[in-house]
C-alpha cells in the first residue's frame, strides 16, 4: 500500500478510527460496571447471621427506625446475640411531604431547604426543625412518635426516639440506603417549589449526605438484591 493512495489510507483511517471508537465504549462499560459493583458493596457492611431490611419509603415520624432498633434490642436481650451477629438496613426515599428521603441528609441542608417545615415536622416549642432530627435526637423529641399514632406523650418515647437515632443504629450494625432514582425525582420537586435548579440542588444534597448513607441506583433493585444475598425483608 502506497500512502499516496488516498482510497486505502482513507480505509485505514477509518478502521483506526473505529476501533478506537469501540475501545472507548468498553471504557464506558467498564466504568459503568465498576460504578454498579460499588453500589453493591453496601451488603457487605450489613454483617451478621440475622439480617434484615426494613423498607420505609415514608418517615412517619420515626416509627420505621423505631421498627429497626427493636429489631436489633430484641435479638440481643432475648436472643442473646452478640456484636456483629445482627444487622439491619433502612431505606431512605420517596418524595413528597411524607417520604423518608430527607431523613439521609445532614443539618445543613434541613437548615437551607426548611425540611422541617416541609415535612411539618415541629420541635416541642411549636416551632419546625431546622436540623435532622432523625439524626441525633433528644428526649425532648418523643413527642413525634406520640403524635404520629395519636397518643400521650408518655415518658418512655423519649428515650425509645434518642436510641432509635440514625447514629445510634449505625453503631448498632444498620445500613442506611438512599434511592438514586428517587432523589433525582426529589430534586425536580424542589426545583418546582423554587429551591433552586434541579441540577444544583442535587449535587449539593449528594455533597451532605449523613455519613455511612449509601446511594444506590434503585431502592427496588437494592430490595431484591438484598433478598438475594439472604437479607429478610420487613415492610414499614
Amino acid at each position: 500500500m502506497h500512502l499516496t493512495d488516498p482510497t486505502p489510507r482513507r480505509g485505514f483511517l477509518a478502521r483506526v478510527a473505529a476501533a478506537a471508537a469501540a475501545f472507548t465504549a468498553v471504557g464506558a462499560g467498564a466504568r459503568e460496571a465498576s460504578a454498579l459493583q460499588a453500589s453493591e458493596a453496601w451488603m457487605n457492611e450489613v454483617k451478621g447471621t440475622h439480617r434484615c431490611l426494613f423498607d420505609f419509603p415514608r418517615h412517619n415520624n420515626g416509627w420505621g427506625l423505631v421498627h429497626v432498633l427493636n429489631y436489633l434490642n430484641t435479638y440481643s436481650a432475648a436472643y442473646k446475640t452478640g456484636a456483629g451477629q445482627v444487622g439491619a438496613v433502612g431505606t431512605f426515599y420517596g418524595i413528597g411531604a411524607g417520604s423518608s428521603i430527607a431523613l439521609g441528609f445532614n443539618d445543613a441542608m434541613w437548615a437551607k431547604y426548611a425540611l422541617g417545615e416541609y415535612h411539618g415536622l415541629k420541635d416541642a416549642s411549636g416551632k419546625p426543625y431546622t436540623r435532622n432530627v432523625f439524626h441525633r435526637p433528644t428526649k425532648a423529641d418523643g413527642h413525634l412518635l406520640a403524635q404520629a399514632i395519636q397518643i400521650p406523650n408518655l415518658g418512655p418515647l423519649g428515650d425509645i426516639i434518642t436510641g432509635a437515632g440514625i447514629e445510634s443504629l449505625q453503631k448498632m450494625g444498620t445500613k442506611f440506603l438512599m434511592c438514586a432514582n428517587a432523589l433525582g425525582a426529589w430534586t425536580l420537586e424542589l426545583e418546582a417549589r423554587g429551591k433552586g435548579t434541579a441540577a444544583g440542588i442535587d449535587k449539593e444534597l449528594r455533597a451532605n449526605l449523613l455519613p455511612g448513607v449509601t446511594i444506590v441506583p434503585a431502592m427496588v433493585i437494592a430490595i431484591e438484591q438484598a433478598q438475594a444475598a439472604g437479607i429478610h425483608y420487613n415492610r414499614q
